[in-house]
Order: C-alpha cells, then sequence, then structure tokens
C-alpha cells in the first residue's frame, strides 16, 4: 500500500504500478514483472491511499521441471509510476511451494481510499 498526493494546484491523474521480483527462484526471472495497477484522479491538495491485495497464483510460473509453481524464498515488491520510477520497495518470504489450482487468481485487487 501506498498514499499518492497531489503537491500541484490542478487536478492531475496518477497511474500506481505494481511490480515483483523473484531474486532467488530456481530459473532466470524477470527484474520486474508488472502485477498490478491503477489510475487516480488527485484534486490539488488531494491524497488517497493505495492498496493491493496480490494473490499468490500471480507469484507462480514453470519452473525447470516444466511445473507451474511460486517457489518458497524471498519475493521483492515494488510501487511507482513507471518501472524506471520506483517509489517504494518492500519484501517477503513465501514460507512454502504454492501451486495454483484450476481456479486460481489471475488478477491483482485494488482498493483506493
Amino acid at each position: 500500500a501506498c498514499t499518492v498526493a497531489n503537491a500541484g494546484d490542478r487536478a492531475g491523474d496518477e497511474v500506481v504500478q505494481l511490480y515483483v521480483q523473484d531474486p532467488v527462484a530456481s530459473v532466470t526471472r524477470p527484474r520486474r514483472e508488472l502485477k498490478g495497477f491503477v489510475r487516480i484522479t488527485l484534486e490539488p491538495g488531494e491524497s488517497k491511499r493505495v492498496s493491493f491485495a496480490l494473490p499468490l497464483d500471480l507469484l507462480a510460473y514453470y519452473a525447470a521441471d516444466m511445473q507451474f509453481v511460486a517457489e518458497a524464498g524471498e519475493f521483492r515488491v515494488m510501487i511507482g509510476s513507471s518501472s524506471e520510477d520506483i517509489r517504494l520497495e518492500g519484501k517477503f518470504d513465501l514460507a512454502e511451494d504454492h501451486r495454483p489450482g484450476p481456479g486460481r487468481r489471475l488478477k491483482t485487487d485494488v482498493s483506493v481510499a
């Protein structure tokens, strides 16, 4: 989650983007993968809280053994206005492998308050 503020004197839009990196995967993974985004409009002086709910299913990929899995380990999360303009970073650990089932979730939920 992050708070986005408009410090200017005119209304404006911002696209808030969520990226993930799996630096310890068993196969080479992208440096940044876009996993969610939302466009918000802010009036002058206004701020909004943007929260992402990233489903574990979106962390999965085909590993070297061709199994679709999110492997246990550290994941980095990044929020910014583009992949080259990251403004917030964090990390979390996935305690055990996650294997998505047939009803897997493929969309990150976003709330704006």
